[in-house]
């Protein structure tokens, strides 16, 4: 997912690494990201910073409507090409946050997704602000973003990460924009502390392939099977539903 920071914007050879855990090695973990988001979303999805269109693609089967959209010029076309001539009503944007979106009256959708893209930005309160125009009263703003700045290292330098949040920073950005916090929750805890260990501790610069593959074979399974039963104290990420 491509981030939206107007000042400072990843290599796309940088932003290729964040990207890792969307690829073929990490099937586990993207079946993870869906089944947390898929329950809050309804008939008409935006997503920010959609890429290459995998995660939304997803979501076609449910949705009425799907706008999907990206900064990057080159992930633009590709949207345009994948989603070309579907019998779906689809949208190709192309836009940075936190400019207006152009979207309004009737083109208002009733989701936005947004997946590892706040942390990118800025001027975050004023990002989730002009999410909040294009989406109905009573919608829902998805956001997925990395968790907690003690894991914060050169990985998050190298992709533009502005910052890595907490439930509490979260919490205050969603409200300072309006917002009412329906779900906020740290997740993926094993992960959180993987990734300490690799990344902090370990020095690694980006998440090696062939690591990817062992995390994604048993760590995410197990992490998914505890937070079933537990609320985690933290975790790589935090999650959140807001309500317009």
């Amino acid at each position: 997912m491509s981030g939206y920071d107007r000042v400072v914007q990843p290599a796309a050879g940088d932003e290729a690494l964040e990207n890792h855990l969307g690829g073929d090695e990490a099937r586990n973990y993207r079946q993870y990201e869906y089944d947390m988001v898929a329950p809050h979303v309804g008939r008409s999805m935006l997503e920010i910073g959609s890429g290459l269109g995998h995660f939304a693609e997803q979501f076609l089967p449910r949705l009425d409507r799907l706008v999907v959209s990206d900064f990057d010029p080159y992930c633009v076309e590709r949207l345009r090409k994948r989603f070309d001539g579907h019998e779906k009503d689809i949208d190709v944007l192309q836009f940075g946050l936190p400019t207006e979106i152009p979207l309004e009256g009737d083109d208002r959708v009733d989701t936005v997704v947004m997946m590892n893209v706040l942390e990118h930005i800025e001027e975050d309160v004023e990002a989730l602000r002009s999410l909040a125009r294009v989406t109905v009263p009573g919608g829902k703003i998805i956001i997925w973003v990395p968790g907690y700045m003690q894991l914060y290292g050169d990985f998050d330098r190298k992709v533009g990460h502005v910052t890595r949040y907490t439930p509490a920073t979260l919490r205050k950005t969603v409200t300072e924009a309006g917002l009412r916090v329906d779900t906020l929750k740290p997740i993926n805890f094993l992960g959180g502390i993987a990734w300490w260990l690799a990344v902090r501790r370990g020095g690694v610069g980006y998440p090696d392939p062939r690591l990817v593959k062992i995390y994604d074979r048993t760590v995410v399974p197990t992490t998914r099977f505890i937070e079933r039963f537990i609320r985690p104290p933290f975790g790589q990420t935090v999650f959140c539903v807001a309500k317009v």
